[in-house]
């Protein structure tokens, strides 16, 4: 078997683990450790195919130790389940560390999004409390909008504000204070937005990481590593 071939199998072995890891992660809020090793032991065949030298497994190995530190940190504040732990730092022994910070913020928008729209709809409803509930969905829904414009822009490689709707915008505001009041006016209906939200939950919700690790796992798989995949199956 050639060492494209191989790599292929292996993209495809992982992307199947993550969407079982999602897919378990939405059902049971838990990833299975059976899974989450046999990505971590699995990587060493990914380095093997992709040609990595020594120093190349030493970037992949500190990548995965200084995730896990991190995310052990986010468990201990309890804003990070064990499972999103050990899956996060699993992918870190697969993705070179340039395309893991791509993974991280991808993750963290996708994280956050979700996690609003569940708190949104996990809010309890309170007689004569119709504005503000109807403000606390008006910034769930601009905040997931916006996560999703930014998921887009990051996707497809295009700026989240083209130069003709900046323009446009400045045109608009032509005055720095002008923009200034209004950023301001902004941050203050998110805050009241969120506020509410989080005074009215119903119960504690966890964070889907687990389904945003995986997402963004995807997303880094079909964009980068399968690219070098794609080398490794032209070098044969």
């Amino acid at each position: 078997m050639s060492g494209g071939i191989f790599s292929y199998a292996l993209l495809a072995a992982l992307a199947t683990a993550l969407l079982v890891a999602a897919f378990t992660d939405l059902r049971r809020r838990e990833i299975d450790n059976g899974l989450n090793a046999a990505i971590a032991l699995a990587a060493p065949l990914w380095w093997l195919s992709m040609g990595f030298t020594w120093i190349d497994v030493a970037f992949q190995l500190g990548l995965a130790a200084i995730t896990f530190v991190f995310a052990c940190i986010l468990f201990a504040m309890r804003q990070m389940g064990g499972g999103d732990v050990k899956l996060l730092t699993a992918l870190a022994l697969w993705v070179s560390p340039l395309n893991f910070v791509q993974l991280i913020v991808l993750m963290a928008v996708i994280g956050g999004a979700a996690s609003v729209a569940m708190a949104a709809f996990n809010m309890k409803r309170v007689p004569g409390e119709t504005a503000r509930d109807a403000l606390a969905l008006f910034v769930a829904a601009a905040w997931v909008w916006g996560a999703c414009a930014i998921i887009f822009s990051l996707v497809t490689g295009r700026p989240l504000i083209g130069a003709e709707t900046a323009n446009a915008v400045a045109a608009f505001l032509p005055h720095a204070w002008i923009f200034a009041l209004a950023g301001l006016g902004m941050v203050v209906i998110f805050t009241l937005g969120f506020f509410h939200i989080m005074r009215r939950q119903n119960s504690r919700l966890p964070i889907p990481y687990g389904i945003a690790i995986s997402a963004a796992g995807l997303w880094v798989l079909g964009e980068q590593t399968l690219y070098a995949a794609r080398l490794a199956a032209i070098s044969g």
